[in-house]
């Protein structure tokens, strides 16, 4: 396995970073780690072109964008051996969650070696259409949303809402309690980006998501002038 960096990986620390490059053994698996990864591929592909039939499986590091801005999409026919994973996190916390990002043509066999990768290193995997964002992106953005607007309404405190969706539904995490570990500031981000994305009001930030997203670029602006 080859790994290229490009920026710092959301899915893995160093520590993680070597168990996934002791699995060197297998030269035919190229992975793209990191903020720049779609785009080290994309450099990859103009200056190493011809390396691209030797190997079985490319996996490129997302965020919430489409594979297919890296690798072009095709009349809905795109696919190859060339996929994309996302790490679920909890704030900055990794989850053992990782999502695998297909095209509809991609390889099945691609697909399986990408499953035993991940499984080797102890994660679950899911397997994902290739849309903006991912499964739990796209499934808890509008429901965050929904219980920050009924805070903001007076249905019930935080601490109440919490413990009915705890004590109600079995939740592990009420909504209000996640948001504080995952961060407001982080969450008004990406749901901002997936109202914009998707043209759905649901994931637009709820109030209290963008005024802490505001507050965090007034921190950002304080810290640069001192």
């Amino acid at each position: 396995m080859t790994i290229i960096q490009a920026g710092q990986s959301r899915s893995f620390s160093e520590d993680a970073l070597e168990a996934l490059a002791a699995m060197k053994s297998d030269p035919s698996m190229l992975v793209f780690l990191g903020a720049q990864a779609g785009a080290s591929y994309q450099q990859w592909m103009q200056a190493e072109s011809s390396q691209h039939r030797d190997l079985t499986l490319i996996l490129i590091e997302l965020d919430l964008e489409c594979l297919g801005q890296y690798t072009g999409e095709s009349q809905g026919l795109e696919g190859s051996k060339v996929l994309g994973f996302a790490r679920y996190l909890i704030g900055q916390k990794p989850t053992a969650l990782v999502e695998l990002v297909r095209q509809p043509g991609s390889c099945e066999q691609a697909i399986a070696k990408a499953r035993n990768c991940f499984e080797t290193l102890g994660l679950k995997l899911a397997i994902c259409a290739d849309r903006p964002g991912r499964i739990v992106d796209r499934l808890i953005r509008p429901y965050l949303n929904a219980a920050l607007r009924r805070l903001d309404e007076g249905l019930a405190s935080a601490k109440d809402l919490d413990a009915t969706l705890r004590m109600g539904l079995g939740y592990p995490h009420g909504p209000i309690a996640l948001l504080d570990q995952m961060g407001l500031a982080d969450h008004a981000k990406r749901s901002s980006y997936l109202a914009q994305a998707l043209g759905d009001v649901d994931f637009i930030p709820a109030r209290r998501a963008q005024v802490a997203l505001e507050r965090e670029k007034q921190s950002d602006v304080s810290k640069a002038q001192s």
